[in-house]
């Protein structure tokens, strides 16, 4: 059985998994960056929810005494 936490944990890093591949559709079709500043900004926030799974796997490692 699955507790609430987990399910949680779950879908929040499916969610941030899908933000981060709609992002990098739109990085590749080109359009939705229209100077170099918005590609930089687009960069980093894909950077960012990848930093925020790489630190919910760890925070559920810690948890789980791993």
């Amino acid at each position: 059985m699955q507790t609430y936490n987990s399910l949680l944990q779950r879908e929040l890093e499916k969610l941030l998994r899908l933000e981060i591949e709609r992002l990098k559709e739109n990085l590749s079709n080109g359009l939705s960056t229209p100077d170099f500043a918005a590609y930089r900004h687009q960069v980093g926030v894909i950077e960012g929810l990848r930093k925020a799974l790489e630190l919910s796997n760890e925070a559920e490692s810690i948890a789980n005494g791993s």
